[in-house]
């Protein structure tokens, strides 16, 4: 039974006149009432009570006797509830906790700090403590602290401090006002900060070191003299659920001296949705062995730049946000490792990405904008991958690379600004599908003495060039394409020696080719047309190889200066007014679309596909029969008649649109806007998805955007082979057949086996992913099976959900729809249904089952060919002779059995 004590000093009877006396009659679990007053005295509480200032917070006043000793130590669980405690000596424990939990309610702790040891548990609710010098709270323990709607303010030294094996949980607190950092923790402490404010700390708003482990949430630092947030160490993320490290979810890091979040050392750190600006130095910063993760985050406005990553340390930046540098958006360094996957950079004062040293950065689907200088480079022994990326207004180059530093580049769009990439790199430069659009000088620019590799890159609308090959480069260009250039589609420089094949140039307002004085190179199966000047100019010296080039639409196909020594083989040119080359065979001209266009499409062994517009109308692609170009509007309506399908007919129809559109900005030598045409299409069997699949091939020619249309069909057993190194050459071979057309795999999730089969649908499934990369523009790949395993399928693979954006979902046929099917095949067949007959096939299809069997619009081809059985079965059975409408006539009793 809880027993009241009351202390009043002043009181005759029927109270204490101090705490020591009430605490010497206490029992556990009594409570102390406590009137108003200033109470000197000493108090050791070793009983769980509880003390409460009777007359409400501030009125009771506890300080101590003896200078430099705790006014209050507390060996038990006890509770103080709205008192004070006035220290004298700010570098001493005012309240000692040594054992048990101590619960503080609606206190004020002042001049001196908090200090809990041993086991002991800390409880703080809507408390304050203040005026201390080395610290406010100091917790090491093996138990607990909680701090609730708690103020630490006016300390000398750190705000709150967290050491040993303490956990920690800090719940909308805040911490002010503070000489050294507001909250540190180190050791081997576990803290969980939610909804807490750091503000002004002389120093670090939350420093962590050792093997801790911190969680903040939804927390705010703001104006901290050092950095925010500085991680010197910490227990490493476990694998499974992410636990331990430091992480740091939603909140706000500003005004920082230094860097807003700081990882070094060992520390591993994760930040998600979280807003650092204003920074002194960068806003997030990574050093020594620290890993770091950036998730959704948004950096601004940073004093130096947005993101360092030096020393040997790893960070991974995803979808996160940083602008307003008045450094690098992103700076990589020494040996560091970093992984950027999307998000934005923009307005930043230097390159927006800059990785130098041996440092090595992958880049993906990152947006960058606005940038005075370049918007990725790479520079000494750097290491650089790039893909899909896009690079918007930079000041000078989209990309840039020099030194000895190697960059690997698979999808990039630069838009606008002076250069589009500069590959002036020693090292290894690969470059593959970039888009450059609308730069003010080069396109791509190959350094003195380089040799990058240039696949499918295109360049439109470049103020001085397409392509620049300095002196003494040697790169190597395939399928790569120049338009609407104001100077020449390609210059070669003095000592140049590239190796291009299969370049498409047109509109340019000089030469398609300019090989000036003393350059060189091979040419192949390259197309010119629409160009200001000759479409190849070769100068004084210049010894260059050109093999099956063809000119058209030019005012002159070819021009030399004397002591030019080119050597060429198999030229021609078509509509040209002065032609020094033989006029071209119908069947030497690239494959080209109805709009008359010139275009090519490079095999899957890398050879050219060289097609030709036939009297009739045909397209003839190397030596493959006939493929008439058809009417799209025809298409479109014979998609329309189609029974049912309805939302699978609007899909189609936007897609349509969607390319017509692409291909009249390739027509007007615009950038095509980045669209996958690979489709997943998922529904049950029957509902006619390889219908669709051939109608959408045939679609595509007649947009022109394929060659031929055609419909490959496969599954599993067409990909997957029986041993190692089967599948590989298999998969390719299908591929292959689809070349200008559709492949259509169904079943497609059959490729994903069970976890840890050994099985070689993976590799086929990766084989595909590369081919559809490496052919994107020749063949249109249609994956189809149930919608559910479709998902399944997708997700298999990273490289399926990026080639695969666009899902057609193929509902099951309703009864009407199957009526109207079988109605379809009788009309196609001269049969016809009497009404009866109609009716009885509603009620069969209403009766039939809809499970795992059955086939939707298979299910009503075959009751339409049993229907056809029946009849004749009914009809040689009479024994009139039948006449014609005995022979077209289905009626009731031709149906099948009920199912």
């Amino acid at each position: 039974m809880t027993v009241i004590h009351h202390v009043r000093p002043h009181a005759r009877r029927g109270a204490f006149r101090t705490l020591a006396e009430a605490l010497r009659a206490a029992d556990h679990q009594d409570e102390i009432r406590v009137a108003a007053g200033e109470y000197p005295e000493r108090l050791l509480i070793d009983r769980a009570v509880t003390l409460v200032a009777e007359e409400g917070p501030g009125t009771v006043r506890l300080t101590p006797v003896t200078p430099g000793l705790p006014a209050l130590e507390l060996s038990a669980s006890a509770t103080l509830n709205g008192v004070t405690v006035l220290g004298a000596d700010p570098t001493r424990p005012l309240l000692l906790v040594t054992a048990g939990t101590t619960d503080l309610r609606d206190c004020d702790i002042a001049g001196g700090r908090v200090e809990v040891v041993r086991a002991a548990s800390l409880r703080v609710t809507r408390s304050v403590v203040r005026e201390a010098a080395l610290a406010g709270v100091h917790a090491d323990t093996t138990g607990t602290v909680w701090l609730a709607d708690a103020l630490v303010t006016d300390v000398e030294g750190t705000g709150i401090v967290l050491s040993g094996a303490t956990t920690a949980h800090l719940t909308d607190s805040t911490v002010r006002a503070v000489g050294g950092s507001g909250v540190r923790v180190r050791g081997e402490a576990t803290v969980t900060m939610r909804r807490c404010a750091v503000d002004g700390p002389g120093r670090n708003g939350l420093l962590v070191e050792e093997r801790a482990a911190v969680l903040v949430d939804g927390c705010r630092v703001k104006d901290a003299a050092a950095e925010a947030v500085r991680v010197l160490g910490s227990s490493p993320r476990a694998a499974d659920d992410g636990t331990g490290g430091v992480r740091i979810t939603g909140g706000e890091v500003s005004g920082a001296g230094a860097a807003g979040i700081l990882a070094a050392g060992t520390a591993d750190v994760l930040v998600s949705t979280c807003s650092v600006h204003d920074s002194g130095a960068a806003g997030v910063s990574a050093d020594g062995g620290a890993r770091l993760e950036l998730v959704d985050c948004r950096i601004a406005d940073s004093h130096t730049s947005g993101v360092v990553v030096r020393g040997s340390a790893r960070a991974v930046l995803a979808d996160t946000t940083v602008r307003g540098a008045e450094g690098n958006g992103i700076l990589v360094g020494d040996r560091a490792e970093v992984r950027v996957t999307g998000g934005i950079v923009r307005r930043t004062a230097y390159s927006a990405v800059h990785v130098a040293g041996e440092a090595t950065a992958e880049i993906i689907a990152l947006r960058v904008e606005d940038t005075p200088e370049h918007g990725i480079g790479a520079t000494e022994r750097a290491r650089l991958t790039v893909e899909d990326c896009r690079l918007i207004a930079c000041g000078l180059s989209g990309l840039h690379v020099d030194g000895y530093a190697a960059a690997t580049v698979d999808g990039m769009t630069v838009r606008r600004g002076r250069n589009g990439v500069t590959a002036q790199s020693q090292g290894g430069v690969t470059i593959r599908h970039a888009r450059i659009v609308d730069v003010e000088r080069a396109g791509l620019t190959c350094g003195p003495g380089t040799s990058p590799e240039l696949t499918g890159c295109q360049v439109s609308g470049a103020g001085t060039a397409g392509f620049v090959v300095a002196e003494r480069a040697a790169p190597t260009l395939h399928d790569c394409s120049v338009s609407g250039s104001t100077g020449s589609g390609m210059v070669v420089a003095e000592g140049g020696d590239p190796t291009v094949v299969r370049l498409t140039v047109r509109d340019t307002g000089k030469n398609g080719l300019f090989v000036g004085e003393g350059g060189n190179g091979r040419y192949a199966d390259c197309v010119l047309s629409a160009t200001g000047y000759p479409a190849v100019y070769v100068g004084r010296g210049a010894r260059p190889v050109l093999r099956d080039l063809l000119v058209t639409d030019a005012g002159e196909d070819f021009s030399a200066d004397e002591g030019a020594e080119p050597e060429v083989e198999r030229c021609a040119s078509r509509g040209v007014e002065k032609a020094v080359w033989p006029a071209a065979r119908a069947s030497s001209a690239r494959a080209a679309s109805p709009s008359g266009a010139a275009r090519g499409a490079a095999g899957v062994d890398g050879a050219a596909e060289v097609a030709a517009v036939t009297a009739d109308g045909s397209v003839d692609v190397d030596g493959r029969e006939a493929v008439p170009v058809e009417n799209l509007e025809d298409l479109l309506a014979e998609l329309d008649v189609l029974v049912g399908l309805e939302r699978v007919k609007h899909d189609v129809a936007s897609l349509v649109k969607l390319m017509r559109m692409v291909r009249r900005r390739e027509d007007a030598g615009l950038a095509a806007p980045p669209l996958s045409r690979h489709l997943v299409f998922a529904g049950n069997p029957g509902t006619g998805k390889t219908t669709v699949a051939r109608l959408y091939g045939r679609i595509l020619a007649a947009v022109g955007l394929l060659a031929r249309g055609h419909l490959v069909e496969a599954d599993r057993s067409s990909l997957v082979g029986e041993y190692v190194g089967h599948t590989g050459p298999k998969t390719q071979r299908v591929f292959e057949e689809a070349m200008g057309g559709v492949l259509f795999i169904d079943e497609a999730y059959s490729l994903t086996p069970a976890a840890g089969s050994n099985d070689f649908g993976h590799e086929a499934i990766a084989t595909l992913v590369k081919l559809m990369e490496d052919h994107r523009d020749s063949v249109v790949v249609i994956v189809a099976g149930y919608p559910e395993e479709m998902e399944h399928f997708i997700d298999s693979n990273p490289g399926l959900a990026s080639r695969f954006s666009r899902t057609l979902l193929f509902e099951d046929y309703d009864t009407g729809e199957l009526v109207n099917i079988v109605e379809h095949q009788a009309e196609a067949h001269q049969y016809r249904l009497t009404d009866p007959a109609r009716e009885a096939l509603m009620a069969y299809f209403e009766a039939t089952p809809r499970g795992e069997r059955f086939g939707n619009g298979r299910t009503a081809r075959q009751t339409f060919q049993s229907m056809t059985e029946r009849q004749a079965y009914r009809v040689a059975e009479m024994t009139a002779v039948p006449d014609e409408s005995d022979l077209i006539t289905l009626r009731p009793q031709d149906l099948p059995e009920w199912p």
